[in-house]
């Protein structure tokens, strides 16, 4: 998508330094850095860092890394170290472990000497495909927000479509186009007049950072809002339906999202608005039914939730980190919940939608296998 007028991708092989370079959204919104990840390590630091974060780009860098890895050293031994390495950086995204799978079982099937240029075109195959997917699912999520509109009477510039998110699940957070805000694009390109809620996000701040950075880049009218917030504009009806991402999704449709979107479920549905969940197949775990139970959830460092970052005021535009409470109180800081199956109104895919179920999941199936998206992100959508 755009930064400043030019188009971008969140990650790309560079083709003069032969290494793949993403943007780092620890700097975001203040500046606008790209750096080379010259290593399996460096890779798993910068997904680790949350350098990059969201579940497929998580999923593309690991792709990236263990390319990176097998340049090194194409060994059997190497790639399975690199394997461990990468996938132990982030546990709650089921990307991850996809995607190193995926680049894995491509790499044993060759030869040691042709490893790392095989990993090499599958990582780059992997982006290029989750492009495409995110924007099918951008296509997707266009004819529901369109009928939702005709549905709420909006339809005009003066009565626009009001959409509430939660994180960030826009290009940064995938290849490029992203998830939850794909539909968003589609529809603004389209013509619909939207308005989007951005939740701030707490305790990183990735919809205030990142997705109304996105926005602004784009053009799209928007509000931040704070995250306890999003209740009370549903109960006023200023909130036309919710669209979030996920990190993983489990066969029955649990969905597994960033802290916070469990508590918009519930408003919403106490509220009577639509729920919706975009995701690329590469986000369902076939093989996990209960996600309460079943899905880790990674407990992150303390200053997370200590500390921000930001501008300081009158400081001449200096980047400063401070403390906002004493460091002898205790900290808990669970990264994700689970938004049980019969809160969601809809998941939103690349191959179409449907609702959130096994029922729904297996349906899922039939549309990808005739689709032939099955063959080619090979996922299991429900388990046997």
């Amino acid at each position: 998508m755009l930064v400043d007028g030019r188009h971008y991708r969140s990650i790309w092989y560079d083709q003069d330094t032969r290494l793949p370079t993403i943007i780092d959204q620890t700097e975001l919104p203040h500046r606008f850095v790209t750096r080379a990840l010259s290593s399996a390590t460096e890779a798993a630091e910068a997904i680790k860092s949350m350098r990059v974060r969201g579940a497929p780009l998580i999923g593309a860098t690991a792709a990236h890394g263990l390319a990176l890895a097998l340049r090194d050293d194409p060994s059997t031994p190497a790639l399975e170290s690199a394997v461990e390495e990468i996938a132990a950086t982030r546990p709650t995204a089921i990307n991850l472990r996809w995607a190193l799978d995926r680049i894995a079982k491509e790499a044993r099937s060759c030869r040691e000497e042709d490893r790392a240029e095989t990993a090499l075109r599958s990582a780059i195959a992997l982006c290029d495909e989750d492009v495409r997917a995110c924007e099918a699912i951008g296509e997707n999520g266009l004819a529901l927000l369109q009928a939702r509109a005709a549905g709420c009477g909006h339809g005009n510039a003066n009565a626009p479509l009001q959409i509430l998110t939660h994180c960030n699940a826009g290009w940064l957070a995938t290849v490029d186009w992203g998830t939850a805000l794909a539909p968003i694009y589609k529809a603004h390109a389209a013509g619909l007049a939207i308005h989007v809620w951005v939740d701030e996000t707490r305790p990183r701040n990735q919809g205030a950072s990142l997705t109304a950075y996105e926005l602004r880049q784009m053009g799209i009218d928007h509000t931040v809002v704070v995250d306890n917030a999003g209740g009370h504009l549903m109960q006023r009806g200023q909130v036309d339906l919710v669209l979030v991402g996920s990190d993983r999704t489990t066969a029955r449709g649990d969905v597994c999202n960033k802290i916070g979107t469990y508590l918009k479920a519930l408003a919403a549905h106490d509220n009577g608005v639509p729920f919706y969940v975009a995701l690329p197949l590469s986000t369902i775990d076939g093989a996990i039914e209960d996600g309460l139970s079943e899905i880790p959830i990674e407990e992150r460092d303390a200053s997370e939730v200590r500390e921000m970052v930001g501008i300081g005021v009158g400081s001449g535009g200096a980047v400063q980190r401070v403390e906002l409470f004493s460091k002898e109180s205790a900290v808990a800081n669970p990264a994700f919940d689970v938004t049980p199956a019969r809160y969601v109104t809809q998941l939103v895919t690349e191959v179409g939608a449907c609702e959130a179920s096994r029922s729904g999941l297996d349906r899922l199936r039939g549309m990808a296998e005739k689709s032939g998206v099955y063959a080619q992100r090979p996922v299991e959508l429900a388990a046997e």
